[in-house]
């Protein structure tokens, strides 16, 4: 029973931080699409990206699960880090076929050229914290945030205190295994100091 209530709790604390947090809004209907384009690893400015890529994405496809959303990953440390917004022009009808490239780990996803009545506008990422990618993100893509709800709000409390009291706990066994250690060395040694004496005499 412990250990259903121990899976349900994290569970919970999976599903109320997708809901909430950066990256939590939902796009205007003109926006048709995103896609993400940075190197695997973080050096030569490409952490802020891989941020906003594994902390904001989520909670923007969740609450936007008919946008999609392209990354393409690439092994070019030296490369472009770009996020670009597609927009809908105003009255026009796209194509319910425009053709979509999957996502890529090999840099096989570049962005695709706007369709007829799209147009696309990207954003620099390079060198940038995810939260000023985010910020300017929310401002040209005209994102609404969304407010927790009051049942995420009492689940986001409760979150934060097992998560306290889970540090607590693990300072509080770290420090008895220490002192347990702490006497077995002592006791160790002073086996040894009385085998030495023993062996004097």
């Amino acid at each position: 029973m412990v250990g259903v209530i121990r899976r349900m709790n994290k569970l919970n604390a999976v599903l109320v931080g997708i809901r909430n947090g950066p990256g939590a809004a939902v796009l205007p209907k003109d926006v048709t699409r995103i896609h993400l384009e940075f190197a695997h690893k973080i050096n030569n400015g490409h952490m802020g990206p891989r941020k906003f890529w594994q902390d904001a994405l989520p909670r923007l496809k969740y609450w936007n699960p008919a946008v999609p959303m392209v990354v393409n990953r690439t092994h070019d440390q030296e490369g472009a880090a770009t996020l670009t917004l597609y927009f809908r022009e105003p009255g026009a009808t796209l194509k319910s076929d425009i053709p979509q490239p999957s996502s890529s780990t090999e840099g096989f996803a570049k962005a695709p050229t706007p369709a007829e009545g799209e147009r696309a506008l990207t954003i620099d990422m390079k060198n940038r914290r995810s939260e000023a990618i985010l910020k300017e993100f929310m401002d040209k893509s005209g994102a609404v945030p969304v407010k927790p709800s009051p049942q995420d709000e009492v689940l986001i409390q409760e979150v934060e205190e097992r998560e306290v009291q889970s540090r607590y706990d693990y300072e509080r066994i770290k420090k008895m295994n220490e002192e347990a250690k702490r006497e077995k060395a002592m006791l160790a040694q002073a086996q040894s100091e009385a085998a030495a004496i023993r062996g004097e005499s």
